[in-house]
């Protein structure tokens, strides 16, 4: 069991019988009531966000999730195909169970894959990975240094904004979490 006020970001909790993560959290007291925290909560096994007040002080179930090393081998439609470093075994999941981080998923990636109890709830991917641009408009000259920016199509489909002189053919390091150009590599 773990109290509200013991929340922090990440925590997986279990809420009417289905797995959360917190995703953001505030506590905040009003005036001649009792504290509460304020909650936004993402199922992990639809990808649902919920927003959720508790009593502060008050005590949930707190859930440990197994994680194991997986390699991502091929998508099929809106299936995506993984295989088990350890057993060898083969498991896939919908895109609707990975969510956004499905756009940076490349082929032979290692990531960790989220377990509870025998049910795979989704995945965990690296914090950066390295893509190619595969499309994005040709920079123009004298706009090399400036801070203005630009879409661009990467290997695996994803649509990120980088800056001016990041031409076809680069390879850039985009954060997943935010789906965010880090830098150039």
């Amino acid at each position: 069991m773990i109290s509200t006020n013991d929340f922090f970001t990440g925590v997986t909790i279990e809420v009417d019988g289905e797995v959360y993560q917190v995703i953001e959290f505030l506590h905040f007291k009003t005036a001649q009531r009792q504290a509460l925290v304020r909650t936004k909560l993402r199922n992990l096994r639809t990808g649902a966000v919920l927003e959720r007040t508790f009593k502060a002080g008050e005590k949930v179930k707190r859930v440990y999730l197994d994680k194991r090393e997986a390699q991502y081998l091929y998508r099929d439609g809106d299936t995506y195909y993984f295989m088990d470093n350890e057993t060898y075994e083969q498991f896939a999941l919908s895109g609707e169970q990975l969510g956004e981080g499905a756009k940076f998923l490349k082929e032979n990636m290692n990531l960790q894959v989220l377990f509870y109890g025998d049910q795979i709830l989704g995945v965990e991917l690296p914090v950066t990975v390295e893509l190619k641009v595969v499309q994005t408009e040709p920079g123009i000259r004298g706009d090399m240094v400036s801070g203005g920016s630009k879409p661009a199509v990467l290997e695996t489909g994803a649509v990120i904004q980088v800056p001016l002189f990041v031409e076809v053919g680069d390879v850039v390091k985009v954060d997943t979490r935010e789906g965010t150009y880090v830098e150039r590599v």
